[in-house]
């Protein structure tokens, strides 16, 4: 089967964001050929280059979102009239919740796939009248009623950014159409080039969401000092865009509940999603899970990156409670280097903190005093290993305010630690039943379960080892692969692309179509998906569990 993988900021580049499972997955199904088709998101990411690609990787194609895509093509007056009338069923479905916004998205497709131009169309005078007209109509949503010219204009700027891939060479008989699947490693803009292979190739598609790029958009647009009115618009453009790959995706795997819950108000079709769970290398962490020793049992350790996100002011409040209870209780925070000038100030204002509540302490006049929190970076000499830092305690804490899917909170599972966090984002999807989880922003309630573990040893064996089964049962590499394996072979049964292959005499090519074409689909709906826990609370949850010579294009 020939895969095209869609990524957005991530995969193949080194320091993308899906980088890990991607890679993971593609050297997981070695039996199937993959092609890569990626956004990059800045000049930054592409001069950090490749990651080392497996010999399953046939092409590598890329794209920038960052740099202007302007061909230099200007429209006659037909096509002024195509694009006019297109982009005024965009713009009505953005200001009011219309039903033209695939007709107008799919218009302006056909068009830039005919006559190109769409970079100096979106950003001409009849886009920004059309704009203005239809935020001045009857019906629209109130914040976007007061528009200004300026609003129109910063619209118009980043709806050309997000509609880039429209002007893409990748939809023909030599892209995205000789592919049998399209799989987009995230909804938004990685999917929009899977919707045209739809549209123009029949090609089917696939889209995974670890994270909700919607709501990420949602968080993107409040920090770059937009206007309301621009935000509004913004936000109803991908929100209209989410829903248009979730109605066009033959299957929708979310990454966890959090991120099904808001496919479902975005209106996905709940007999779309099946989700499939991060796949993790349990292997790195087998020796400290597998181990007699359970840690110092007066420590508490706290992994991650180090921001505001994280809370660490509530973490040592709390630690300062817990102090009181047990004296010799110690409060090891492992993080990497700060990576932003935001985070380094976070670091200095928590190490602040810890110096002002916990003064150095010594035994007697004459000894040097120790601080019992301790700030120390992975790669260090304490802790040289990412494993080293869960082998350090007996108890893994997550202050949280804000998470997605808590990547520590599994590897630490892994590590058969028992953990105390707090109730956000898909923690408590996560660890189960095996947990201790507190409200957010609750200082004396996680002091309190922290002292609680500290406690008592046994219950923090007996926490530890049922953490361990369960992210062995539901988070590694294996429970992933299998599931994908499954569902690729499912979408090739029910949704064969309608394509005949020749030679280069013209002759049909025999066996050229996949095996799975032809298996009937009564048995891949039973047989291809992994079988569900009895104990899920969701009917459908599944787990999730030098390079050849590729051939690498890059379009301006």
């Amino acid at each position: 089967m020939r895969i095209g993988l869609l990524t957005e900021g991530g995969y193949p580049y080194a320091n993308g964001d899906s980088r890990l499972w991607c890679d993971r997955l593609v050297r997981g199904l070695e039996q199937h050929e993959f092609d890569l088709y990626a956004l990059s998101r800045s000049a930054e990411q592409e001069k950090q280059g490749f990651l080392r690609l497996p010999p399953q990787v046939r092409r590598v194609r890329t794209a920038a979102l960052w740099a202007p895509a302007d061909d230099g093509r200007t429209y006659g007056r037909r096509e002024r009239r195509r694009f006019a009338g297109h982009f005024k069923d965009l713009a009505a479905a953005v200001c009011a919740d219309g039903d033209g916004f695939a007709d107008g998205l799919y218009g302006l497709a056909e068009l830039a796939r005919e006559y190109g131009g769409l970079y100096a169309a979106l950003r001409s005078e009849t886009a920004v009248r059309a704009l203005e007209s239809a935020c001045r109509a009857p019906g629209t949503r109130r914040t976007v009623h007061g528009a200004t010219v300026v609003d129109h204009l910063a619209f118009a700027d980043r709806l050309e950014r997000a509609l880039r891939p429209l002007l893409l060479d990748w939809y023909d008989e030599d892209g995205l159409g000789a592919v049998d699947l399209c799989h987009a490693a995230a909804g938004g803009p990685a999917a929009l080039p899977g919707l045209l292979a739809k549209r123009f190739c029949g090609v089917p598609l696939l889209v995974t969401e670890y994270g909700v790029q919607l709501r990420a958009h949602y968080l993107a647009a409040t920090d770059a000092g937009l206007s309301a009115p621009v935000r509004a618009l913004l936000a109803a453009f991908h929100g209209r865009l989410a829903a248009e790959v979730y109605r066009q995706a033959s299957v929708i795997t979310p990454g966890n509940t959090h991120a099904r819950r808001w496919q479902e108000r975005c209106g996905a079709d709940r007999e779309k999603l099946r989700t499939v769970y991060p796949g993790m290398e349990a292997d790195r962490f087998a020796a400290v899970g597998e181990s007699a020793d359970t840690g110092d049992p007066h420590t508490l350790v706290w992994v991650g990156r180090i921001e505001p996100s994280k809370d660490l002011i509530a973490l040592l409040h709390a630690f300062a409670e817990i102090r009181k209870a047990e004296p010799l209780a110690r409060l090891r925070l492992f993080g990497a280097p700060a990576q932003s000038p935001e985070a380094a100030t976070y670091l200095a204002h928590c190490k602040a903190l810890a110096a002002q509540l916990f003064p150095d302490e010594a035994e007697g006049a004459h000894a040097v005093g120790d601080n019992p929190v301790s700030f120390e970076e992975i790669g260090g000499p304490e802790a040289p290993e990412l494993v080293d830092a869960y082998a350090a305690g007996g108890v893994v804490v997550l202050s949280s305010v804000v998470e997605g899917f808590p990547i520590s909170l599994v590897e630490a599972m892994f590590c058969g630690r028992a953990t105390v966090s707090t109730d956000v984002g898909a923690v408590v999807e996560v660890i189960g039943g095996t947990r201790l989880v507190v409200p957010p922003r609750n200082p004396r309630a996680l002091a309190d379960a922290c002292v609680s573990l500290l406690r008592d040893g046994a219950r923090r064996e007996r926490l530890g080892a049922a953490a361990r089964a369960r992210a062995l049962e539901l988070f590694t590499v294996e429970q992933n692969l299998t599931a994908f394996r499954g569902i690729y072979l499912e979408l090739m049964s029910h949704s064969p692309v309608p394509r005949d292959l020749v030679d280069a005499d013209g002759e049909p090519l025999p066996f050229a179509h996949p095996a799975e074409c032809h298996v009937p689909a009564r048995w891949t709906g039973a047989a291809a998906r992994p079988r569900t826990p009895s104990w899920a609370e969701e009917p459908r949850l599944v787990a999730a569990g030098a390079p050849p010579e590729t051939a690498k294009e890059t379009h301006p």
